[in-house]
């Protein structure tokens, strides 16, 4: 079973409105309601910090050791 995020709204009668993708098909389904008021913010700071704190040391030329020509493919049986 896989997983979609699908952003809604919910109107002022309290009805869930959103789009689905074509390849979800017609039946019933589990909606999981999170308010976007009450998302994670630390999650997201704490995203932002790394991307900063590392931003230096991953653009450095010297951090590309690895090229597509190291190692071998995986062949997944």
């Amino acid at each position: 079973m896989n997983a979609v995020k699908i952003i809604g709204n919910v109107d002022e009668n309290h009805q869930l409105l959103a789009q689905v993708p074509a390849t979800i098909p017609p039946g019933p389904v589990t909606v999981l309601i999170v308010p976007m008021w009450q998302e994670d913010e630390a999650g997201d700071a704490w995203t932002e910090g790394i991307a900063h704190e590392w931003a230096d040391e991953l653009s450095d030329p010297r951090q590309d050791i690895y090229t597509l020509a190291d190692g071998e493919p995986v062949h997944e049986s």
